[in-house]
């Protein structure tokens, strides 16, 4: 119900109806189904507790990161608290569209920024050589991506390797992800996969600066893949795979897990592998942008989601990993009842986690962790990404997608036809009407 209320009240404040008290008003930008309600509602009262303030939050949701961008960047919203992607917030850093997270509003004894694993900050070190990035941004979720794939039709030795995408037996049963820079960056892994292990380039390096001749080689290995791709997803590909309907899906590890407890209740097993060319490791964070009105709330909201109890219940909730790293979320993560083997997790939560029974999906082992690379804004090369990108999928129907647009186009034609058949014996008949006059 208090959701509701304030989407009320947001349509009230955009159409003017009554004065916004905005320092008693926090404006929440985040992704859909991307927040456990329960804590979303419970920061007015703590907000209290702590401040001895009142504050209404307004919770709006966005689908994709450029829409939430272009809100801030052209139209000016002012919005308190944002929740991008790390290539947006490295743009967003670029452009000065970011405000300092004021910390030093918090007491030493209240403040919980550094329960943030050291992992995490260490990765958002690498968006910005000039600014220190924590001092704008804190960590939310995170994880990698790899194949979502069907035992019954796909053995996991196949899908070692992103070269999976060009093997034949898996014509038309593949769906990839309508996400040019997150493809990208790990086909560019395995195009340059000879030049890794000759130790000419790095990871992080490949997927950083982009280049024309990297595009080449990424577009000539999506372009020879267009026979075994069924479709370009955002969303629905991870639903596909809980009715068995395709064979694998390139998806994030969080949809992944999504796909694997839905398919689970339906009676079909599902499993996920990052293939051993590494992968994109993908952080979501906590921003104030450059036209935020209630920066104190805005620091207090983002301090309140990484106590470590609000961290665990949004991860039940959505069913990805948060960026905190406390004995609190070691505990809950280790489960030996449900997971028998064990993960490395000391590059997350320290030394003492070595051997966690935790799920590989979500916490992923350090050898993989160890060849995946943090997801970089494109720059200058954004415009020529989307070229090859649109080149790819305009030249990648599939056998199926090409039938039915030329059933469409028969159907239009022999409509047109019809008609013009109709036309033609109406007017025949006017004429022999007048003709009888």
């Amino acid at each position: 119900m208090k959701k509701i209320y304030a989407f009320v009240l947001a349509a009230l404040f955009a159409t003017g109806s009554f004065a916004i008290d905005r320092e008693h008003l926090l404006k929440v930008y985040n992704w859909a189904d991307y927040i456990d309600e329960d804590v979303l509602n419970g920061f007015p009262a703590w907000y209290k507790e702590m401040t001895g303030e009142d504050v209404e939050v307004i919770y709006q949701t966005f689908d994709i990161n450029e829409s939430m961008l272009t809100e801030i960047e052209v139209g000016h919203e002012d919005y308190d608290v944002i929740c991008p992607s790390e290539y947006i917030i490295e743009r967003m850093l670029k452009a000065n569209l970011l405000k300092k997270i004021n910390k030093e509003l918090i007491p030493d004894s209240l403040r919980n920024f550094d329960n943030v694993a050291p992992f995490v900050v260490d990765k958002f070190r690498q968006m910005s050589k000039t600014e220190n990035v924590s001092d704008y941004t804190v960590g939310y979720m995170w994880g990698t991506t790899g194949f979502i794939y069907n035992p019954k039709f796909v053995n996991r030795e196949d899908l070692r390797s992103w070269g999976a995408i060009l093997d034949p037996k898996f014509e038309g049963r593949i769906y990839m992800k309508d996400a040019f820079r997150d493809v990208y960056s790990v086909i560019v892994l395995y195009a340059y996969r000879e030049e890794i292990a000759r130790g000419e380039v790095t990871r992080d390096e490949l997927v950083e600066h982009i280049t024309p001749e990297r595009i080449a080689r990424v577009e000539e290995i999506l372009t020879a893949a267009k026979n075994n791709v069924a479709g370009w997803e955002v969303d629905f590909g991870k639903e596909e795979m809980t009715k068995g309907k395709t064979w694998m899906n390139l998806s994030w590890s969080g949809d992944a897990q999504w796909a694997i407890d839905e398919a689970a209740e339906m009676g079909i097993e599902l499993e996920y592998i990052v293939p051993e060319e590494g992968s994109n490791v993908w952080f979501d964070g906590w921003c104030i942008p450059k036209y935020a009105k209630n920066e104190k709330a805005a620091s207090w909201f983002i301090n309140y989601m990484c106590i470590p109890e609000n961290a665990i219940k949004n991860m039940d909730f959505i069913g990805y990993v948060s960026v905190i790293a406390t004995p609190e979320v070691l505990e809950w993560v280790d489960d030996e009842d449900e997971w028998e083997e064990t993960q490395d997790l000391s590059y997350f939560f320290g030394e003492e986690a070595t051997a966690i029974h935790a799920n590989p999906v979500l916490y992923a082992d350090k050898s993989v962790i160890e060849r995946c690379a943090l997801m970089h804004d494109a720059g200058d090369m954004n415009e020529e990404l989307v070229k090859m990108w649109n080149r790819v999928k305009g030249d990648n129907l599939s056998p199926v997608m090409v039938g039915i647009i030329l059933v469409v186009i028969l159907a239009i034609l022999i409509f047109a036809v019809i008609q013009v058949l109709n036309n033609r014996k109406q007017q025949n008949l006017q004429r022999k009407r007048k003709s009888r006059r």
